[in-house]
């Protein structure tokens, strides 16, 4: 009586999910747009969890049922685990407890007694297969002179710059003290000013007199002027311990041209404290 109510409840469930989620897939007028809803996911998980537990519970009823029948009528269940057993023996070749007296010695240290035990065949087979590669390594590597560690390492190093080399040279976004130009458009200025408050300003000012850094509207400078100079500045910093950090790792190289560019446009401008000139005069060499 029991097991019948608990199949029908069982069959009761089937019936009443399915139905459920039939329905809301007719709800929806795109049917993708189903999987969306978290509630037809639990509904699915909890279908597919009810009938695997169903069949794992038949399962084991089944097989617990047979256990006892041939307990029953004295049938031996053959050991699960023999086969793990028999590859252990195999794979070891070990002996057992009741068969040590086979192989123990006559060697006795203070009651400890010494067991012959053959090699495991698993470790034996591993030490001839270093035998072999022990061969091979030797051919390889010191007669038929292949390359080493290192001589790969320096191959693969080379191989690296190379294709670094080919990127620098083939790349239109990759800006550098070397290929920048000086920029003039208003957008790329107003960006540079924006860069240049956000970042610069606390020490040169925002209008460029200068502060703790120098004053950038004049033609003193501490690094060289022009582009080239201001960019290589900005980007790997000022003097060593007491100029200005490198910007690189902070702003991208494109920000960093827009920086450049503002700042040589601040040239000839008049700021409201300008600090004193430090220095050199840079004048731009025309090539």
């Amino acid at each position: 009586m029991k097991k019948s109510f608990q199949s029908t409840i069982y069959v009761v469930f089937v019936i009443v999910t399915f139905i459920a989620l039939a329905k809301s897939f007719m709800v929806y007028e795109n049917p993708l747009s189903i999987y969306e809803n978290p509630l037809v996911w639990l509904a699915l998980i909890g279908f597919i969890l009810v009938v695997v537990l169903k069949e794992m519970v038949n399962v084991i009823a089944i097989k617990k049922a047979t256990e006892l029948q041939n307990e029953k009528d004295g049938i031996v269940a053959e050991d699960p685990k023999l086969w793990i057993k028999n590859l252990l023996a195999k794979w070891t070749k070990a002996k057992e407890v009741e068969q040590e007296e086979e192989i123990i010695l006559e060697h006795n240290y203070d009651g400890i007694r010494e067991l012959d035990n053959t090699l495991p065949p698993w470790w034996v087979y591993m030490f001839y297969a270093t035998m072999v590669f022990a061969v091979v390594y030797l051919v390889r590597f010191h007669v038929l002179n292949d390359d080493n560690q290192i001589m790969e390492y320096d191959k693969a190093v080379a191989q690296a710059k190379r294709e670094v080399s080919k990127y620098k040279a083939t790349a239109t976004d990759l800006i550098t003290a070397e290929n920048v130009t000086l920029l003039t458009e208003a957008s790329d200025l107003s960006r540079g000013k924006a860069v240049f408050n956000l970042n610069c300003a606390s020490c040169h000012l925002k209008d460029g007199g200068g502060q703790i850094g120098p004053n950038l509207t004049d033609k003193y400078w501490l690094l060289g002027g022009g582009i080239k100079n201001v960019f290589n500045t900005i980007a790997n910093g000022g003097r060593d311990g007491k100029g200005m950090i490198a910007w690189n790792k902070t702003l991208k190289a494109a920000d960093m041209a827009k920086v450049a560019s503002y700042v040589l446009s601040l040239q000839g401008t008049t700021p409201a404290k300008a600090k004193a000139p430090q220095g050199e005069i840079w004048e731009e060499i025309a090539k």
